[in-house]
């Protein structure tokens, strides 16, 4: 599987009261998460939508295991799961320093014509870099 890594350091206002990361906060670590992986493989989402390509979720599953906890350091790790003509799909995990899985995730997302907000393939280049 294709894979990529990214920390990321719990800031104190991503916590509750208990210092635990709020549920909503991972959103944003799995996203970054994403955005490294096409920008690892040269893909970035300015210059997709830039030539008019967006690359919207339409189905997650979120599975929390463990909380993260202010100043934890987390690895966020995504794994590409398939491509296929209009879709790509990732399974992400985050884990602690101790390498304890405290989260997973399943993602999948479209590309859209952002013009017509209709599905469309990926350009050539897009597959190549994905597959290579």
């Amino acid at each position: 599987m294709k894979e990529h890594q990214i920390q990321i350091r719990v800031r104190y206002s991503e916590t509750d009261q208990m210092s635990v990361v709020y549920h909503g906060n991972y959103m944003p670590y799995f996203e970054m998460g994403r955005v490294e992986w096409l920008r690892n493989k040269g893909i970035s989402y300015k210059s997709l939508e830039e030539n008019g390509i967006a690359l919207p979720i339409v189905s997650m599953t979120i599975n929390y295991k463990k909380p993260a906890r202010y100043d934890d350091l987390l690895t966020v790790i995504t794994k590409l799961k398939s491509q296929s003509s209009v879709k790509i799909e990732f399974d992400c995990e985050i884990r602690n320093e101790n390498g304890q899985l405290l989260t997973t995730a399943y993602f999948l997302l479209v590309f859209v014509d952002i013009n017509l907000g209709k599905p469309i393939a990926p350009p050539q280049y897009i597959l190549d870099i994905i597959k290579d």
